[in-house]
């Protein structure tokens, strides 16, 4: 009969599980917010602002992936009031992206999936922080 056990393997587990969401999240921020460099300046934009280009349902794609990233966070255990904060940031986000010009260069500055991504990394750093050997 075999025994295991589920201490330190499961946190283990759990920690790893959460590094590998913290890089894909990431990933999918990073694309989002900042993914492309305007040359001979320090200006980033990513596939949010792009999106937003197409009416109704460019602006719905972009906020669709937004909602991704705050129900993975939901996933990792982040507190409800982090969570609100979140949906906060992508809804100041909409409310930019629904004024037609303004908004569009609204979107290439207010970049609520990466500040998104801020309150999700520190609450992994508290909760799950990354195993040796997984660091960037």
């Amino acid at each position: 009969m075999t025994s295991y056990s589920y201490g330190s393997s499961l946190a283990a587990d759990t920690s790893f599980r959460a590094s590998g969401a913290r890089a894909r999240l990431d990933t999918l921020a990073r694309f989002l917010d900042s993914a492309v460099r305007v040359p001979g300046t320090n200006i980033r934009f990513g596939a949010d602002a792009l999106l937003n280009l197409v009416p109704g349902v460019g602006t719905l794609t972009s906020k669709g992936m937004s909602a991704y990233l705050i129900w993975e966070a939901h996933r990792l255990g982040v507190p409800a009031r982090t969570l609100l904060r979140m949906a906060g940031h992508v809804g100041v986000d909409l409310v930019i992206s629904a004024v037609p010009v303004v908004g569009w260069v609204g979107d290439v500055f207010y970049r609520s999936n990466l500040r998104n991504m801020d309150l999700l990394r520190k609450h992994l750093d508290e909760a799950h922080p990354v195993p040796n050997g997984f660091r960037r």
